[in-house]
């Protein structure tokens, strides 16, 4: 059976007082601020707003005024968001592949500005459905940054 990286071995005749202890509360302290009520808060915002712009694309209804400032909302939310994860990489403990950490913290916040702006040069439904579509795609995005956040290296 092949070793995790990510794992440590123990003999199976070791018990527990063998192993060695991990710093517990600098692992913690990374993952609450990517997997926090912050994350949940973005994802929740993401998904009622994608919602709210897919029906109003099925309706034939343009972005609104509303809808972007919604959209500028969900932006500053996942900036926050963002800005959170990228303080937690300088605690001294990492993802153990940073590079896709960060290219996942680009991307995510590079999505909401993007959508808002090619919504605002698409004013018809389709508009709306640019926003929609992004919406949805955004909790992904924090959902994987959650996933590579998880698996943590001392550092």
């Amino acid at each position: 059976m092949p070793k995790s990286p990510n794992r440590i071995a123990v003999p199976p005749s070791a018990g527990t007082s063998a192993r060695p202890k991990t710093n517990t509360t600098r692992l913690i302290s990374t993952l609450c601020r990517v997997n926090g009520p912050l994350s949940v808060a973005t994802i929740v915002v993401a998904l009622v707003l994608a919602v709210w712009y897919l029906v109003r694309a099925a309706l034939n209804r343009p972005p609104t005024r509303f809808d972007l400032l919604s959209m500028v909302a969900l932006g500053v939310l996942v900036a926050v968001l963002v800005l959170v994860a990228v303080l937690g990489l300088f605690d001294g403990s990492r993802p153990t592949d940073t590079a896709t950490f960060g290219g996942y913290l680009f991307t995510t916040i590079a999505f909401a500005p993007t959508a808002f702006y090619l919504a605002r040069l698409e004013p018809t439904r389709w508009g709306s459905l640019i926003l929609g579509v992004a919406c949805l795609t955004l909790p992904v995005l924090v959902l994987r940054l959650q996933q590579i956040a998880s698996v943590v290296t001392g550092g």
